[in-house]
């Protein structure tokens, strides 16, 4: 007989190296039953059965329910009890956990096992009536709204109410007649909405959790968690049965979520959150407020030393920070989950070197466990309060900064909190959905403010007397909890290098990679920020960014519109001192150091008035019959202008064919750069200009252009006494140059990838139209795996610059390759370029650190790196 399928292993049988398969929780459970833990017993169904679920339309595979009940045998067993005995039974919890965490993405069910039977069987045993028809309570509106899609809110209303009549405000102040009526109202709301009783055998009950489980993967909440933690949706979720141990069976019992070290500052301290007599969706739904852990110290001193110690051996054991799920009963200390824990940037550098120093992790793996994006993270965030999700969702896609506030946030919010610019909760605790969620995002999150009285049916809140209305702009502070009303200046993020533990990171970064990363540049302020943040040269200045500027667009409009050679040049001779000043300051700043300018690009129409504007200004100006003088000089632009316009500009005149056409511009502009670098290097200042041909396509255009401008750098030098070491190189943004970079490679000194317009000329669309109509669509029906204008399109663009760099090294073995797209900042985009052999990046100013962590990342092999 052919061996069946492993669907299901105890706890017993895994190890924390079988992630992949039993998930996150069913691995941490696995190690934490071989650490001699006091784990309550359990199995996990793999992620494999998951994937196999989807693939047969939504069936349990072959072999699976079959290996099921065998392991519920095993369960009963270790448990001494079992599921369905009126006289002493079983109940279990089922829980989703995908290799990564997603926190309070996926569905859970607790209490599971629980009937007329089992419940009066449950309050002999414990010899309290309260806590069974609670469990009772809480099972039937988490099975049915977890399992059966039934609203929430119809059993939270029926929950108030009941609260209501008898008087009371909290949930344990229920009595046991109250409970009996609302378990009684539960289960007809439960037959009001799915037409059926509810499921009194624990057999089926079971059936129907763990098929709910394999759903809740494809939720559009957990779908919209994984696109933004870019988790691939294929992995699936195993699903963990586990004998359930009860937090709210008293003074002596409770539930908490704790973190070894503390994960906003990374201070090296217990940190989490405790409740008494309670259960644990109590403390991660954030409807309750909560204690410090330490308050768990002083109610149960020998149970906190317990737990205190237990958590260490964890730390010690991953050799990072664990996020520990933990319940008492009855002064018995069980441990249900360890994992990785979510953490902002702060904590993480701090973490990080901190272990280094306690000599738990190399300094290799410090570099390699922080997220570049966490070196960009900010405290504080300003934005127009909003009080629910969808809100969030419309106003941020206007491009509105939102803080989005609620009572509490729960997982059905996450599309909420993606958009959103930072949180605000009412109520919940540090290891609340909103706080952890927020924590994984990078987003300032205030939880628990309990000074603030939310009313979302009213969309405001209020607090020391002033009431902020949905709309109103307001600052939270995630480090401090403060929040203030209007949009307070957020203090620039101080240099990393001020920072000691994010200095030490990048150094040791520094250290490990291969790729230089430079920046891009386009004035000397920018150059400075970029020297600052460890930039090793500049891979890109856009010249055309300088004739925006004030006072010389009047020259560059005059310029445009002269008729003659000579009128141009006239106005470009005014051109050339301002230019030559842009480009001394930029040397100036990187003395020593490698300038890439790239000589103009855009169309000459950007530079003057749109078209629509002057027909518009034009038409007024004869229907008015006012001021002939200016009529007659708006008309004359706007023959230009028509002389100018073009159907598909980015595909026009621009680049490397405005230098053909109109050669004295960059006759001028190579002028500016070589008198610049001369004038810097007699006064010992060392300057390197590269001089970047923007959009060649064929050699034969970059020759004709080549043969225009040497000369020129040439002739300065020669005028000026000075050698200057200088290249001229191009720019790969069109798929024919990469396709001939061999021959391009003859005329080339060196090449940058402009992977923006790559990425629009290889899939052949237009970027904003892309954005703004169907890129959207087309990644959330999985056409697109990720938006090629964030993250290099690797089987298609990538291979381009792949074929690029090999056939230009062909040619010239010391071809210097770079990448200055703004691609250049993205971690995943920067391995590919460590892949393919490029000698360096070139991102903003600002993604300068990002850029050297993720370039060490790439050196360390580190792209399995856990989310």
């Amino acid at each position: 007989m052919p061996q069946a399928h492993k669907w299901v292993y105890q706890f017993r049988e895994g190890s924390a190296k079988m992630r992949d398969l039993l998930g996150g929780k069913g691995a941490g459970a696995a190690e934490m039953t071989r650490a001699g833990m006091p784990v309550p017993p359990g199995f996990t169904i793999t992620t494999e059965a998951c994937r196999a679920y989807y693939k047969s339309g939504g069936k349990f595979p072959k072999g699976l329910w079959e290996q099921v009940l065998p392991a519920l045998k095993i369960l009963e067993r270790n448990a001494h009890k079992k599921l369905g005995d009126p006289k002493d039974p079983l109940l279990v919890s089922v829980r989703s956990g995908a290799k990564f965490s997603m926190p309070g993405m996926m569905d859970t069910v607790l209490n599971l096992g629980l009937n007329e039977d089992t419940t009066k069987g449950l309050a002999a045993l414990t010899r309290d009536e309260r806590f069974a028809l609670d469990a009772r309570r809480r099972f039937v509106q988490m099975f049915g709204k977890t399992v059966k899609g039934i609203d929430g809110d119809k059993f939270e209303h029926a929950l108030q109410e009941a609260k209501k009549k008898a008087g009371v405000k909290t949930d344990p102040e229920l009595k046991p007649e109250h409970l009996r009526s609302l378990v009684a109202r539960f289960l007809s709301i439960y037959k009001e909405e799915t037409g059926k009783e509810f499921p009194s055998d624990p057999v089926e009950q079971l059936r129907e959790a763990i098929d709910a489980v394999f759903k809740s993967w494809n939720t559009e909440r957990a779908k919209t968690y994984r696109r933004m933690e870019r988790i691939p949706d294929d992995l699936g979720t195993a699903v963990n049965v586990q004998m359930m141990v009860f937090g709210n069976m008293g003074g002596t019992s409770g539930t908490g979520v704790a973190f070894t070290r503390n994960p906003i500052t990374g201070a090296r301290e217990l940190y989490g959150d405790y409740l008494a007599n309670a259960q644990g969706e109590d403390v991660v739904a954030g409807v309750r407020d909560t204690e410090p852990i330490s308050a768990l110290k002083r109610h149960m001193p020998k149970v906190y030393a317990q737990f205190e110690r237990y958590a260490r051996q964890l730390e010690k054991h991953y050799k990072d920070v664990q996020d520990l799920e933990f319940t008492i009963e009855r002064g018995n200390l069980y441990m249900l989950q360890t994992r990785s824990a979510k953490r902002t940037g702060e904590a993480a550098v701090n973490i990080a070197v901190d272990m280094v120093k306690e000599r738990l992790i190399t300094k290799k793996d410090a570099v390699a466990r922080v997220e570049p994006r966490q070196l960009e993270q900010l405290g504080a965030a300003s934005g127009g309060a909003v009080f629910d999700a969808d809100t969030a969702v419309e106003w941020g896609k206007q491009g509105k900064a939102v803080i989005l506030v609620r009572v509490e946030t729960n997982p059905n919010d996450v599309h909420g909190m993606v958009e959103a610019k930072g949180i605000l909760t009412q109520t919940g605790g540090t290891a609340s959905h909103a706080a952890l969620v927020a924590r994984g995002m990078g987003r300032p999150c205030v939880v628990g403010a309990s000074a603030i009285d939310v009313d979302v049916r009213q969309r405001r809140f209020s607090a020391n007397g002033t009431t902020i209305k949905e709309g109103d702009e307001i600052t939270i502070d995630g480090t401090t909890g403060d929040v203030y009303v209007g949009n307070v200046p957020t203090i620039e993020a101080r240099s990393l290098n001020q920072h000691p533990a994010a200095s030490s990171i990048l150094r040791w970064a520094d250290e490990l990679r291969r790729l230089e990363v430079w920046a891009n540049a386009d004035y000397p302020r920018d150059a400075a920020k970029a020297r600052e943040n460890g930039a090793q040269g500049v891979g890109l200045c856009r010249t055309e960014h300088m004739f925006m500027e004030q006072e010389r667009l009047p020259i560059v409009q005059a310029m445009i519109m002269a008729s003659t050679t000579q009128e141009r040049e006239k106005q470009l001779a005014r051109l050339l001192p301002i230019q030559r000043g842009d480009f001394e300051g930029i040397f100036k700043e990187m003395a020593g150091l490698p300038v890439i300018i790239r000589l103009i690009d855009p169309p000459l129409h950007e530079f003057l008035p749109s078209l629509e504007e002057l027909i518009r200004e034009t038409t007024h100006l004869k229907d008015t019959g006012e001021n002939p003088t200016l009529l007659a000089e708006r008309e004359k632009v706007l023959a230009r202008v028509e002389e100018l316009h073009e159907a598909n500009p980015m595909l026009g005149l621009r680049g490397v064919r405005l230098s053909i056409l109109y050669p004295e511009i960059t006759r001028m502009q190579v002028r500016a750069i070589i008198e610049a670098a001369c004038d810097l290097r007699k006064r010992k200042i060392d300057a390197r200009p590269e001089i970047m041909i923007p959009l060649a396509g064929t050699v034969a255009e970059l020759r004709t252009v080549h043969a225009e401008l040497k000369p020129v750098a040439e002739a300065v030098q020669k005028e000026m006494g000075v050698k200057v070491p200088y290249k001229f190189g191009t720019m790969i943004e069109i798929p024919r140059a990469a396709l001939t970079a061999g021959e391009i490679a003859q005329e080339a000194e060196f090449f940058s990838f402009g992977t923006n317009d790559l990425t629009q000329t290889t899939f052949g669309f237009s970027r904003d139209d892309a954005e703004r109509a169907f890129i959207v669509r087309y990644l959330e029906q999985k056409i697109l795996p990720r938006n090629p204008f964030e993250t290099i399109d690797e089987a298609g663009v990538g291979r381009l610059m792949a074929i690029a760099v090999k056939e230009g090294r062909k040619t010239r073995k010391d071809l210097e390759v770079g990448i200055c797209g703004e691609h250049g900042g993205d971690p995943d985009s920067i391995h590919l370029c460590h892949k393919l052999g490029l000698n360096y990046v070139s991102c903003s100013p600002f993604r300068v650190p990002v850029a050297r962590l993720a370039a060490a990342q790439a050196a360390i092999g580190d792209s399995t790196k856990d989310k």
